[in-house]
Order: structure tokens, then C-alpha cells, then sequence
């Protein structure tokens, strides 16, 4: 790879089938790294068994390829690499930046709702940090007995220095610490969204990460396990979400209708990227 290629990447989750919004994100990644004479990736992200189904992650494959939009080398499925985020997760216990957390969500919910102040973050109010204040014997012991737990960045001990990224020529900050002690494997779900969506854009060289704003105050985090797994930096593009006529963004949740529903009713290839929002997406600015 050369040293200026863009590389973008759309990493769908197949909880569900595509609709509008999942095609404007992939022709904006598609768009930035065409448009540059560069690479575009697919990934899978499918590391939770509970929601994610095989007949989706075919339906996503063939919608993409009906809409026109090619991809370079292997598709990468998340959980056919559960090791190697396995590996992760022990590099960053060995140097003790991970502990266990034994709490329900029932239990997190009656501290919160006992504390006369819960902070907040990005993803709703902190944890309060019951499990950090065990002794390394009572969580060694609470381990061996198989106790189900999750796996908690100590985001205190993580923190080392500022950190910022770039996102089209610009510089922010970031504050990591506002996401408190993030949860980097579930119980159930071997490893988090933001464990492994950074391993991999490292593994597969990703150069520029485009997603929607609404993932924009993940970033902050990100860049924190970049750092501490010293994985190269990306740059960000953040895009606008696509919304319904109400000005609801469209998702999964509220049956948008998809690109499967849109093929059935006879639109063709370039109608669907026309309502996604093709005519309207920036292309690759000149510094790139």
C-alpha cells in the first residue's frame, strides 16, 4: 500500500437487512476511496450471536453488489477472528488496564439511582465503578468459580497524555475519560463494538474511517486504544445520517424500509443510491 492510498471501509452489523441509511454510508466510503484511486473494504461485524443472523450477512453481500458497489480482497467476518481480539483483551489485562465487572444491569441501575449524581457520558449515565474497588483476590476468587462477568477498561490507570484526531484537515481533541469505564467484552459477546472495530482498522489498514455522526463521540475512545495498542491513527470523516420525512433518522429499529423492500417494488440501482442520497455526497477533497 502506498504511503498517500486511501483505504475506507463499510463494516455493516447483520442484525437486519440494509435499508437507506446503511447504502449511504457505504457510497460515501465507496465514493471518498474510488474517487482517490484507493481501496474500499467490506467487513462483518457480527461478533454478537444473539442478534446478528447468516442469512443477513448474505442479504447485505447481495444488496451491495444489485446497487453496484464492488469492494477490494476478502470480505473480513468478525467472528471467525474471535482469538485475535482474545489477544487484545490479555495484552491489555497483563498490564493491568482491564478488571472484571460482576454487576447486572440491575445492579448498575439501583447504584446509579442511589447516587445523588450520576455523570453522564455518551452512552447514558457512568458506571459507577463498584467492581474497580475489589481487591484482586475477591475478583481473582469470583473468576475461578466461573462468576459471569464482564471486561471493563480502567479508564483511570488507560489515560496517559492528550490525544486528538484529524477529520478532513482539521485537528479535535478528544476526552475519552467522559465514556468512564468502558465495557470492552460482555458476558455475553466476546468482545465489544469498539474493541474490535479498532483492531481491525488497524489489521486491515484502514487510512480514512467514514461513518455517521452519531458515531462521531466514539472516536474519542477509539483513539484512547489506538494509543494504547500503538495502532496507527486514521483520519475521520463523519457524514450526515439519512431521515425519514418526519427528519427521523432512519434505522433498523423502526422497520425503514430496506433496499430489499425498494428492489421489490421495481426501483432500479441508480433510483436507490438517488434516494440515498448519491447526488449529494462530497467527493475526495483535494488533500487526499
Amino acid at each position: 500500500m502506498g504511503a498517500t492510498e486511501i483505504v475506507t471501509r463499510f463494516a455493516p452489523s447483520p442484525t437486519g437487512y440494509l435499508h437507506l441509511g446503511h447504502a449511504h454510508a457505504a457510497l460515501f466510503a465507496w465514493h471518498r476511496a474510488r474517487a482517490a484511486g484507493g481501496r474500499f473494504l467490506l467487513r462483518i461485524e457480527d461478533i454478537d450471536p444473539t442478534r446478528c443472523r447468516p442469512e443477513f450477512t448474505a442479504a447485505i453481500l447481495e444488496d451491495l453488489a444489485w446497487l453496484g458497489l464492488d469492494w477490494d480482497g476478502e470480505v473480513r467476518v468478525q467472528s471467525r477472528h474471535l482469538p485475535e481480539y482474545r489477544a487484545t483483551l490479555d495484552a491489555l489485562s497483563a498490564r493491568g488496564l482491564l478488571y472484571p465487572c460482576f454487576c447486572t444491569r440491575a445492579d448498575i441501575a439501583r447504584e446509579i439511582a442511589a447516587s445523588a449524581s450520576a455523570p453522564h457520558g455518551p452512552d447514558g449515565p457512568l458506571y459507577p465503578g463498584t467492581c474497580r474497588r475489589l481487591s484482586r483476590d475477591e475478583r481473582a476468587s469470583r473468576v475461578a468459580r466461573g462468576e459471569p462477568h464482564a471486561l471493563r477498561l480502567d479508564m483511570a490507570a488507560a489515560l496517559d497524555g492528550p490525544l486528538d484526531f484529524e477529520e478532513e484537515g482539521r485537528r479535535f481533541a478528544c476526552d475519552p475519560a467522559r465514556f468512564g469505564d468502558a465495557v470492552l467484552a460482555r458476558k455475553d459477546v466476546p468482545a465489544s463494538y469498539h474493541l474490535c472495530v479498532t483492531h481491525d482498522d488497524a489489521l486491515q489498514g484502514v487510512t480514512l474511517v467514514t461513518r455517521g455522526v452519531d458515531l462521531r463521540p466514539a472516536t474519542d475512545l477509539h483513539r484512547l486504544l489506538q494509543s494504547l495498542m500503538g495502532w496507527p491513527a486514521p483520519r475521520y470523516a463523519h457524514h450526515a445520517l439519512i431521515t425519514d420525512q418526519s427528519g427521523r433518522r432512519l434505522a433498523k429499529r423502526d422497520q425503514a424500509a430496506t433496499i430489499r423492500d425498494l428492489r421489490g417494488q421495481g426501483l432500479t440501482p441508480g433510483e436507490v443510491r438517488a434516494r440515498a442520497g448519491e447526488g449529494n455526497l462530497p467527493r475526495a477533497p483535494s488533500l487526499f
